[in-house]
């Protein structure tokens, strides 16, 4: 057993898996708490190396591409303190981290564990229920179902339609972009209706707009990475790596230049929703149009 315990959390390996604890110190991110312990399986890890600075030194792990679910999801996006795959390492403890590090490196190359892109997940994700109150309401995943309840706070449009419902079947994907106290982030749930309707996040009601605070509201990818576990594997719908945005934008525009016909009468059924709220007064003109603009780019 190999194992190094830190203010920051715990790692320890048998040879076959790194288990990782995060610290319950307060410098720990809520995001890593939350999360909990991660079992590592070998087979998952590409490498992993000890990065030393003058007073602390990091221990990190690279996974492969497409074992984790969580990574998949976030897109590399993680701020890095919310990162489970590093551990802050006090200076006299150095020795050990190097010592973790080379045993399982030395574990990798008797195993030939390979460094290609796996063909599944090989970690779960978090377990469900869960469930996460963000800046623009609260939104679980049951395993089978997403539900999003609006918070008082967000945009009238989402308001007025209630709450909403997705069935994991319907998805495509999930987007996810935190909150970075800079900028606003958002978290999308990406269904063959909503792909060819695209609103901004404040005004769309298949998304979460992450504005308030960025601790919070990084949790909302424990649901995020729930839902990424039990849609199927990028490697089936010939995704690029997990951080390949240009990719990821490709993927959209092409879905886009050919929705199918039942797609265009999810989008006629939203227009006629949309007049709906305007002719009840729950949309201004400005609102309105901003709107139907939106989602007749869909068409």
């Amino acid at each position: 057993m190999a194992e190094i315990i830190q203010r920051d959390g715990t790692w320890a390996f048998d040879g076959t898996t790194v288990r990782i604890t995060p610290g319950l110190h307060r410098s720990v991110p809520l995001f890593r708490q939350t999360y909990g312990e991660v079992a590592v399986p070998l087979e998952a890890v590409a490498g992993v190396a000890f990065e030393p600075e003058r007073k602390r030194g990091r221990l990190r792990m690279r996974l492969r591409e497409g074992a984790d679910p969580l990574l998949h999801a976030t897109g590399g996006r993680l701020p890095d303190p919310a990162d489970p795959y590093r551990l802050i390492v006090d200076v006299d403890r150095a020795g050990v981290a190097e010592y973790v590090a080379e045993e399982i490196r030395h574990a990798l190359l008797l195993d030939q564990i390979p460094k290609e892109p796996t063909k599944t997940y090989l970690l779960p994700g978090p377990p469900v229920p869960v469930s996460v109150r963000s800046s623009d309401g609260t939104v679980s995943f049951d395993g089978t179902q997403v539900r999003i309840d609006w918070a008082d706070t967000s945009d009238r449009v989402k308001r007025a339609t209630g709450p909403r419902i997705i069935d994991v079947g319907d998805l495509v994907q999930v987007e996810w972009l935190p909150n970075s106290g800079y900028e606003d982030g958002f978290m999308r749930f990406v269904t063959r209706e909503a792909s060819f309707s695209k609103l901004p996040p404040e005004k769309d009601p298949y998304a979460l707009d992450l504005w308030g605070s960025t601790r919070r509201d990084l949790l909302t990818a424990l649901v995020a990475t729930a839902v990424t576990a039990r849609l199927p594997h990028p490697s089936t719908r010939g995704d690029l790596a997990h951080g390949d945005e240009r990719g990821h934008r490709a993927r959209l525009t092409a879905a886009a230049a050919a929705p199918p016909a039942d797609h265009h009468d999810a989008l006629l059924r939203r227009l006629r929703e949309l007049g709906e709220l305007h002719r009840d007064g729950v949309l201004t003109d400005e609102e309105f149009a901003m709107t139907k603009a939106a989602v007749l780019r869909g068409f």
